[in-house]
């Protein structure tokens, strides 16, 4: 039954939105970027909504919905510190942290031949932040200045270190349980 794919699709649209929004923020057209970061992440939630609520969940949609979130995140942190509207240190810690999740599950992988990521509490709030952030820092440079965007940078550095040492150490517990078994 072809409706199973649709989040599917709909996922597949969030990856196609990722050229214009950089396009947008590299021409300086920040509101126009913040409408459609913001259309992305309804796209997000209505792509799981609709698997959940129609049990449309598919291996590839598992996989595919991940990665477009990934996808549009970097490539919005990359460009937005490079344009010098998100300071450099954070765009490193941001790509940082995930780099080293990405070095650690596939170091659990090759160890264990096992692998279910399951994002914490922490790892939820930081993603929370990291798109407060690009939709504030969006917000500030095309419609009007946020007085607190500095605060909100601080909290999103804080959560980002504070969830890629909680994954570390998750993980690492957990490879030393799998090791000894």
């Amino acid at each position: 039954m072809w409706q199973r794919q649709i989040p599917n699709l709909i996922t597949g649209f969030r990856f196609l939105l990722i050229v214009p929004i950089l396009g947008l923020i590299l021409a300086g057209r920040h509101g126009a970027a913040l409408g459609l970061f913001v259309l992305a992440g309804l796209s997000d939630g209505l792509d799981g909504w609709l698997a959940r609520r129609h049990g449309w969940r598919t291996r590839l949609g598992a996989f595919l919905d991940p990665l477009a979130d990934k996808a549009l995140m970097t490539s919005v942190v990359l460009v937005l510190g490079w344009r010098g509207l998100l300071p450099w240190w954070l765009v490193a810690v941001v790509i940082g942290r995930d780099l080293v999740i990405l070095a650690g599950a596939t170091a659990f992988h090759l160890l264990t031949r096992h692998l279910e990521m399951q994002p914490t509490r922490l790892s939820k709030l930081n993603t929370v932040m990291q798109i407060l952030l690009v939709a504030a820092v969006l917000w500030h440079h095309g419609i009007a200045p946020l007085p607190w965007l500095g605060l909100l940078i601080w909290a999103t550095l804080f959560t980002t270190l504070a969830s890629g040492i909680d994954y570390v150490v998750r993980w690492s517990l957990k490879a030393r349980e799998a090791l000894r078994r």
